[in-house]
């Protein structure tokens, strides 16, 4: 079942760049991830909402690539909250937000075909 998960913490916008580049979920999509929004408050305080497929997948990346890289960086952890998803939907809008997939594979070039041979 999918799931909302929603993390707020002491964490700077420099501190987010940090695990935002190393871990490279835009550059690398994390298996069962399928949306990430972050945002900062006045305070500066982060606030993020993500959409994994599963607790599974989340916990799976939280376990191997988050918390691995928030304790090299000594950055505390944040509060995290994980919540079933009722309702999504996706307006057309989100397109602008879409990152580019990685090449795909180009397409075997046709063979041009065998014409009769002149003499």
């Amino acid at each position: 079942m999918a799931v909302l998960a929603l993390f707020s913490g002491n964490i700077t916008k420099d501190q987010y760049e940090i695990l935002r580049k190393e871990i490279g979920w835009e550059v690398s999509n994390p298996p069962g991830g399928i949306f990430h929004v972050a945002g900062f408050d006045e305070q500066g305080g982060m606030h993020v909402a993500d959409v994994w497929e599963s607790t599974d997948a989340l916990n799976d990346f939280v376990g191997a690539k988050l918390i691995p890289t928030l304790q090299k960086h000594n950055i505390p952890a944040p509060d995290a909250r994980v919540v079933p998803i009722h309702n999504a939907n996706a307006h057309s809008a989100v397109d602008r937000f879409k990152l580019k997939s990685a090449a795909k594979p180009k397409a075997k070039a046709k063979s041009k075909p065998k014409g009769k041979k002149r003499k």
